[in-house]
């Protein structure tokens, strides 16, 4: 899907659980994730009990995959939240 073009204006958002908890961790994270994914816009919210990851593509299917081997390879656990 990297080729994605978007035929909308809608945003599409997936929410993950992570353990991150320090910002150091979470701009390491950040920096690799938009290494891979420079399309994609990324942030944590790391008051919220469940450190989320939140994850914004413009109108291309969000890269969950990717995104999970993205941040398990820096030996953080993370999945997708369901609601």
């Amino acid at each position: 899907m990297e080729n994605c073009k978007s035929v909308s204006n809608l945003f599409m958002v997936e929410i993950f659980r992570t353990n991150v908890k320090s910002k150091r961790l979470a701009g390491k994270i950040l920096k690799a994730l938009r290494l891979h994914l420079p399309t994609v816009y990324f942030n944590f919210d790391l008051d919220d009990c469940d450190h989320i990851l939140r994850v914004q593509s413009n109108g291309c299917p969000v890269e969950c995959v990717k995104i999970i081997q993205i941040v398990k390879a820096h030996s953080i656990e993370i999945s997708v939240f369901d609601d």
